[in-house]
């Protein structure tokens, strides 16, 4: 509801320069992923229960303060409240849905994007009427959703017996940090998450800069929602069938670079057909992120080996929040100089080679398994 439309409110509105709205975003996003570890800790410690209800609250102050502050350092202690209450609850969710799926939690993962995708199809439509008024009034909103969201969730989760699993602290951390095969599969993830994540900063950009208006980042947002809605578990059964987890991973990797080739194109800004590269890397992007997320999130619980996974989970998260927050600042830092000097390909053409060798990594990644494996 609200996230599609920040980058525009805060370049337009607030007036921030590329690399600030780059700073806003890529803390928000930091503070999400790379508080993880601290978020997986207290879920595998102390069940799902208290950091699901604990982030859901955080949010509402979150979401809350984006829509009454304009100051820089304001609006970025907003954006990392936002992003810390994901790091709360989102670990906790994903391992419960783990540990309920079972054997079937690929299927588990997949379903989970198709309701992501189902509230990014619904919120930018929701987002869009209520920012055509004022998007404080869109801040507010949310922050009162999410306050509901706690209260429910205060009533409906099962209270949890603590200490779920886990030795010493420093002990249990140096075990995960001792993984490196989940270190280098989270540094390979870290440039397709970097990619992914450009659906939120420079396709918004880009469309604002093309179009000048929201109602085209809606279409955006909208045809990839309907993508996930109608597709994901047909794709992901797919592709488990005929491709395997490192394959998949390889070719969402590899969609998600072609993604960005289209608005390297050069189309006249009256032509007809200059709304169609964005259109076709919004689809890409859709794409490329139903094939790799959902066997993300299941490599994942694989690489724990069933033992801390939660804590895992935000080690990996943690490495890709840090690249996330760099591969923003620079991406609105190169989109600003290049619109200036007029070579509006130039970022479009970095993105594709950062995934390319995302890759390219992936497959190194598959035999670095293969080699471990056998060595065990």
């Amino acid at each position: 509801m609200l996230m599609p439309y920040l980058a525009v409110y805060l370049s337009g509105t607030v007036a921030l320069a590329s690399w600030g709205v780059g700073l806003v975003l890529g803390l928000r996003n930091f503070s999400q992923q790379g508080m993880y570890l601290v978020g997986g800790t207290i879920t595998d410690r102390f069940g799902y229960r208290a950091p699901i209800i604990a982030g859901c609250a955080l949010r509402v102050l979150g979401f809350a303060l984006l829509g009454v502050v304009t100051s820089l350092p304001a609006l970025i202690i907003a954006s990392a409240a936002t992003g810390f209450a994901g790091a709360l609850f989102l670990p906790a969710v994903r391992i419960g849905l783990a540990e309920a799926a079972g054997p079937r939690r690929l299927e588990a993962f997949a379903l989970s994007n198709v309701c992501n995708r189902t509230g990014i199809l619904v919120g930018p439509l929701i987002g869009l009427a209520l920012t055509g008024i004022d998007f404080r009034l869109t801040c507010l909103v949310s922050a009162s959703v999410f306050a509901i969201l706690t209260a429910v969730q205060i009533r409906a989760l099962p209270v949890q017996q603590t200490s779920r699993q886990g030795g010493h602290l420093l002990h249990d951390l140096r075990e995960v940090l001792g993984n490196r095969r989940l270190i280098r599969f989270a540094l390979v993830m870290t440039g397709v998450y970097v990619l992914s994540f450009q659906i939120y900063l420079a396709l918004p950009l880009e469309t604002t800069h093309r179009a000048g208006g929201t109602v085209m980042i809606t279409v955006l947002f909208a045809t990839t929602g309907v993508m996930a809605i109608v597709g994901q578990l047909r794709l992901v059964r797919f592709c488990r069938r005929h491709l395997g987890e490192v394959r998949s991973l390889a070719v969402g990797a590899l969609i998600l670079a072609l993604a960005f080739l289209p608005l390297a194109l050069p189309v006249g800004s009256t032509s007809p057909w200059r709304f169609a590269p964005l259109l076709a890397s919004a689809v890409l992007l859709g794409l490329g992120t139903m094939v790799a997320f959902p066997f993300e999130m299941d490599a994942v619980v694989a690489l724990a080996d069933d033992r801390l996974v939660a804590t895992h989970y935000g080690l990996s998260s943690t490495i890709t929040g840090v690249g996330i927050l760099a591969g923003n600042l620079f991406t609105g830092t190169i989109l600003n100089l290049a619109w200036s000097a007029r070579m509006s390909a130039v970022p479009w053409l970095g993105l594709t080679l950062l995934g390319l060798i995302c890759t390219l990594g992936m497959g190194n990644f598959r035999s670095i398994r293969q080699r471990e494996k056998t060595s065990s």
